[in-house]
């Protein structure tokens, strides 16, 4: 069986319309419309509930390739000397290994994420690449506003310089992207078994979709187009309109990358991988879009909007196709998944993660009580189940807790409620999971969620 993986930077769930459902994103902008994604959907089992361990980018990654947690002992680095990957395990098994990606992280100086494939293809320019040293021929005012500093008029210059000779839309990297991996597919179809892994940086931030695709943003618009939001709470520097500008484009860019995909999903059905291939879409995380207040990434934005990602795995024999599936689960449980079903159960004893078949074929309703997710780096983590979400912050803040049921945008705190599930919670994870400093509370004897008054004497509510 041949295995191919789609990997999405920055895509949030609830932008693919076979999650969303067409509920609108946000007042006056519709839902977006991802009829490819959509279409491997009805024929995928289709997880609700498959969360990240370690952010961001290259950590995540780590996580997919190797079945390894990253969250106690990963920051962002390269892969390990004593690492295995899955591209040097399939080599091993006589796979050729393919890997396309314009996320320039894999090819920075130092980094060997392309270790163990026999060919890896760099498509360059994505958001800070330093690829183009000529001077942007664009105005920079007309995608900064008056608040953005120096620096950050730097970042989109550099982005805006990268893509100055974009005319139409196929010049836009998912379409580069795309179009290289369905040229290595036809280029390598005739190998009994081969493994590409495709890596898209897009929808990842700076959103500038093609014109086609812009179609989520107010016509009647006449501020700067803001491609590249800042971080920090977003009325400090962006209006309303900014705002949903911004979220507009973000839409536009998912639209657009959805699109491209399209082609590379009929290039596999004209050269028959569908009848012989698993297929495993997924993306690393989401994307805060002000949801809570601010934009971008960051360790103390452990919403949905973060953390809910598309993840959809597509058999030869269409097994378990267009079913959604909600057990709970993490990252380093995919790869184990793969091989399990590929034959190769003899190589995972040594992995984190856990085979999800049993919940895939109806043995198990459970794949994991509970998942936890940050950064490393950080101090701020989130523990959830399949009903509550505990947003556990440093010492000096107040924790959160929200039940994804019945409040899946995550308004309503109800700390002050239901402290004995923030503490259940809590207690699912020792203290190696909760930062390196040692400055947050962990585990039930370091914290006492039953004095709730001393600690939460803030009283619950909508949260910004």
């Amino acid at each position: 069986m041949n295995l191919i993986v789609i990997m999405m930077d920055s895509l949030r769930q609830d932008h693919v319309s076979a999650y969303n459902h067409g509920v609108p994103l946000y007042e006056g902008i519709r839902a977006c419309e991802t009829p490819n994604m959509d279409k491997l959907a009805r024929e995928s089992i289709v997880f609700d509930n498959v969360y990240p361990e370690a952010l961001p980018t290259i950590p995540v990654r780590t996580a997919l390739m190797t079945g390894q947690r990253t969250l106690p002992n990963r920051p962002w680095q390269p892969l390990h000397d004593s690492d295995v990957t899955m591209a040097e395990i399939l080599s091993a098994e006589g796979y050729v290994c393919g890997l396309v990606s314009d996320t320039y992280h894999y090819r920075a100086p130092g980094m060997n994420f392309h270790r163990g494939f026999q060919s890896y293809h760099w498509i360059r320019g994505q958001e800070y690449d330093p690829y183009v040293s000529s001077p942007v021929e664009r105005s920079l005012d007309d995608y900064v506003n008056e608040a953005f500093p120096e620096r950050w008029r730097d970042l989109v210059g550099q982005f805006l310089a990268n893509t100055d000779g974009f005319k139409k839309a196929d010049d836009w990297f998912a379409p580069q992207v795309f179009r290289t991996a369905a040229d290595w597919l036809r280029r390598n179809r005739d190998y009994e078994k081969i493994f590409l892994w495709i890596d898209s940086f897009d929808p990842h931030e700076p959103w500038d979709p093609p014109k086609q695709f812009d179609t989520y943003t107010d016509p009647n618009y006449s501020g700067a187009r803001l491609v590249m939001p800042m971080g920090g709470p977003a009325e400090s520097w962006a209006s309303a309109d900014e705002v949903d500008h911004v979220r507009g484009l973000y839409a536009g860019e998912v639209a657009a990358v959805d699109h491209a995909l399209g082609e590379l999903l009929e290039v596999l059905e004209e050269l028959g991988y569908y009848e012989d291939s698993m297929i495993l879409l997924i993306a690393d995380h989401g994307h805060p879009l002000a949801d809570h207040g601010k934009f971008l990434k960051g360790p103390d934005r452990m919403y949905n909007e973060l953390l809910k990602v598309p993840c959809m795995l597509r058999m030869p024999d269409l097994k378990g196709a267009g079913a959604h599936n909600e057990a709970v689960a993490q990252f380093h449980d995919l790869l184990p998944t793969v091989f399990d079903y590929m034959g190769f159960t003899n190589v995972v004893h040594d992995m984190h993660g856990y085979t999800l078949r049993g919940v895939i074929e109806g043995d198990s309703d459970t794949a994991r009580e509970s998942v936890i997710v940050g950064y490393y780096e950080g101090l701020d983590r989130c523990i959830r189940d399949g009903k509550w979400s505990l947003v556990a912050r440093p010492e000096s803040e107040r924790d959160e807790l929200y039940d994804l049921k019945a409040d899946p945008t995550e308004r309503n705190d109800l700390i002050l409620e239901h402290p004995e599930e923030a503490e259940r919670l809590r207690s699912e994870f020792g203290s190696i999971y909760f930062g390196r400093g040692g400055s947050v509370r962990s585990g039930r004897h370091a914290h006492d969620f039953k004095g709730v008054q001393g600690k939460y004497e803030v009283a619950s509510g909508v949260v910004g």
